[in-house]
Order: C-alpha cells, then sequence, then structure tokens
C-alpha cells in the first residue's frame, strides 16, 4: 500500500504542478485539477477495494493521513473554485466577501476543536473509533456526510481530516486574495505619475529592462503596455522607435547614459554633504 499511495501521489501533485506552471491559475485550470484528483482517487479506491489492509494499523494510517492529503487536494481546489467563480466587483464587496469567506473556517475550527485539537497533538487513543472502517460512535460528532459515503472507502473522521488539511491551505490563500485586495485598492488612491521625458527616451529605458530580463521575460507588449498605463502616455508604435534607436550612428544609448551620469552625480553630492 506504503508504495502505491506515495508513487500515485506523487504522480497526482507533479501533474499539477505541470498545469499551475503553464499558464496564470484559471477557472478553466482548476477545473482540470478537480478532474485528476478524482482520477486519481478512483484508482485509490480501487486498489484499496481489491488489495485490502495487511492490518488494522496500516488501515489507520491510510484513512488517517494519507487519504486526506488527497481528498483535501479536491476540498481545497474545490473551494477556490467557488471562490473565484463568486467573486463579486469592486475592492470594498471583495474585502468584505473575502473576510465572510475567512469567517466561515473560523466557524468550522470553532464548531470541531476537539477533534483539532486530537488530530494536530497527533493523539492515537480512539484512532480505531476514528480512523476503521464500520466502526463508529454516534456520540464524536459525525457529519451527515459519513453515512452518506460508501463504508468500504470511508470512516467517520477520515473526510474531517481532509478538511483540517484544507482548510489551513484556503486560509493562506484567502489571505493572499485579501492582501492583494488591499494593496490594489491602495495603489489606485495614489497620485499618477506622469512621464516627463521624451516617448524615445521611455522606449529605450523599456528595451533595456527587457533586454536585461527585469520583468521575468515578460512580453515586451505587455511592459508597454504597463509603462503607459502607470506614467500616462501613449507611446504610439514603440516598435519604430526601437528601429530609429538601434540605427542610430552615434550614442545608441543616449537616455541610458544620461541616467547613469545624474545618478552618479547624486551620489558624488550627497558624499560631499
Amino acid at each position: 500500500m506504503e508504495k502505491f499511495y506515495n508513487e500515485t501521489l506523487e504522480k497526482l501533485e507533479t501533474d499539477i504542478k505541470e498545469l499551475e506552471m503553464e499558464a496564470d491559475s484559471s477557472i478553466q485550470q482548476v477545473e482540470t485539477v478537480i478532474r485528476l484528483i478524482i482520477k486519481c482517487l478512483a484508482n485509490v479506491k480501487e486498489y484499496v477495494l481489491n488489495k485490502g489492509f495487511k492490518n488494522t494499523d496500516e488501515e489507520i494510517r491510510f484513512f488517517k493521513y494519507q487519504k486526506p492529503v488527497m481528498v483535501s487536494k479536491l476540498i481545497y481546489y474545490n473551494a477556490i473554485y467557488k471562490i473565484e467563480t463568486k467573486k463579486p466587483y469592486g475592492a470594498k464587496p471583495m474585502r468584505k466577501y473575502l473576510n465572510d469567506e475567512l469567517k466561515k473556517l473560523k466557524r468550522y475550527f470553532d464548531n470541531n476543536l476537539e477533534f483539532y485539537k486530537y488530530y494536530r497533538t497527533n493523539n492515537s487513543f480512539i484512532d480505531d473509533k476514528l480512523f476503521l472502517r464500520n466502526k463508529y460512535d454516534i456520540k464524536l460528532s459525525l457529519d451527515t456526510f459519513y453515512f452518506e459515503a460508501d463504508p468500504n472507502f470511508s470512516t467517520s473522521h477520515d473526510y474531517k481530516a481532509a478538511k483540517i488539511i484544507a482548510n489551513d491551505l484556503i486560509q493562506v490563500y484567502l489571505e493572499d486574495q485579501l492582501h492583494k485586495t488591499v494593496y490594489k485598492e491602495k495603489s489606485t488612491n495614489l497620485p499618477k505619475l506622469n512621464w516627463a521625458g521624451s516617448k524615445t527616451a521611455l522606449t529605450e529605458l523599456i528595451y533595456a529592462l527587457h533586454a536585461q530580463g527585469a520583468f521575468d521575460n515578460a512580453d515586451i507588449k505587455i511592459i508597454a503596455k504597463t509603462f503607459e498605463s502607470i506614467f500616462n502616455i501613449d507611446l504610439g508604435d514603440f516598435y519604430h522607435t526601437f528601429m530609429e534607436l538601434k540605427n542610430r550612428k552615434v550614442n545608441r544609448t543616449k537616455f541610458l547614459d544620461s541616467l547613469r551620469d545624474a545618478l552618479i552625480k547624486r551620489m558624488d553630492e550627497q558624499e560631499e554633504d
């Protein structure tokens, strides 16, 4: 079981990473990841039903730690899917929405505090009631989900264990989104900067930054559009401007040279003060 599980989990995590590296996070990408996880869990279920476990210790380890890791991924990406598809427009409604989602996590934590303590402190004295199939105690705050699940592939608390793992990840995601929202809201209140130099000078700077790889190999068009937005300027046909720079007979990097000279002069002046 151990070998099969490790190989299956490793492949799943590799497939997810490859998907996430292909493009920025999107709803379609999350849908694909969810399908991958569902397929993976189906394979694991088939293995468990056909092979079974060597002993109760192996069964407890699977339902307490191994299966929850995989299911937590499904819970996490499904939560991300719901969050992204229900996002409101506007910074203020977005902040409220994200904070409400964080409050839901807090309520789940409060409602399941005893199990959180048991699981996170790695206790084991009632594992035989929580993580063995067809062994449950109605007094142990069971989710309705348990009675609807396949008893051959579920225990009374393996899903709760998965929720604990997933909720930690969801909290990080929500807090990151909240931070971005607050930052974006603050940045929109900043005064506009107007480019005081020439279009040729800014084009020279943009191409220099692109050549240096300063923006992680971003497309030159994206960099140019970003600078146009930030500095409130229309560069026009910046590629044509660059070709003119390239064809200069003397001093093709006039603006960059002037930047260097200005900076060195400022440094020298401060040393003299």
